[in-house]
């Protein structure tokens, strides 16, 4: 099988059913080169269930705090009415989907990340037979961000950090898909490429902050774990995803600590 592509879509993409069918057009069409798998958050939906029933919902270093009363509305919103409603649209698309949480068949291995941050959990690599097998057999999986701890408390993890776990459980290439083009520099300019210093440098200078932090360290981390590149790119734009199999740079590029060279230029 060739090597998948896992794919990370955030919340703000679920309210916009135009750009979100582009997108699984596009992937119906990556299908035919290569397996493609699906991680989502849905952190929009989140806050629109919460603001309903009244509950506050704050975050802390770009990851929203969940108290234990607010998971099952967490839950619900992300393994229910945001998995659903993507496997119904790429169905329409005429794709072979499959909704999964992190909890099935073992896909992820989760803890709790800090009792701060409550019912929040981090992710690292699980189970790849189940998703190995959907992937033969042409199907496409998308899985939610929500996880469960060997104790049995649901957690809600960071779906890009959820990605990172499903990249590595699949030994897959990584594309975070968010709403601006890429990360971009202090005039808001694209930057094509970046490497440990250089991101270092943008977060130091305040440059990356808050959410966009969260995916480019989530990004690093993947990419020395898999000594491959990592791309960060818009979902706004979904047709040009297709120059990835022509092997041309889409949005920007997140290299390895053991890349040679890196050319960090803006364009």
């Amino acid at each position: 099988m060739k090597t998948p592509l896992v794919i990370k879509v955030g919340g703000a993409l679920l309210d916009s059913p135009m750009h979100l069918q582009r997108l699984f057009d596009v992937i119906c069409k990556l299908q035919q080169k290569r397996p493609v798998l699906l991680v989502h958050g849905g952190g929009a939906l989140v806050q629109q269930w919460l603001d309903k029933l009244g509950l506050e919902s704050v975050k802390l270093d770009g990851l929203r705090v969940t108290p234990k009363e607010h998971i099952p509305y967490v839950t619900g919103a992300l393994a229910g009415a945001a998995n659903t409603q993507l496997v119904l649209m790429a169905k329409q698309a005429g794709i072979k989907a499959v909704g999964l949480s992190l909890v099935d068949a073992d896909v992820a291995n989760c803890q709790v990340l800090d009792e701060k941050y409550g019912n929040v959990g981090t992710a690292t690599p699980g189970q790849a037979y189940v998703l190995s097998a959907l992937m033969a057999n042409h199907f496409f999986p998308i899985i939610s961000s929500i996880g469960a701890s060997d104790d049995g408390e649901l957690l809600n993890v960071n779906a890009d950090q959820a990605a990172v776990a499903i990249a590595q459980s699949v030994a897959g290439e990584l594309l975070l898909l968010s709403d601006v083009p890429g990360v971009l520099d202090a005039e808001k300019q694209l930057i094509s490429a970046l490497n440990k210093d250089s991101i270092a440098t943008l977060i130091a200078d305040g440059v990356i902050t808050d959410g966009m932090m969260v995916k480019v360290n989530a990004a690093l981390e993947t990419a020395n774990k898999l000594d491959n590149a990592v791309i960060i790119a818009g979902w706004k734009t979904p047709e040009k995803l297709s120059m990835l199999l022509a092997g041309e740079s889409v949005g920007t590029t997140i290299y390895p600590d053991t890349a040679i060279h890196l050319t960090s230029s803006s364009v």
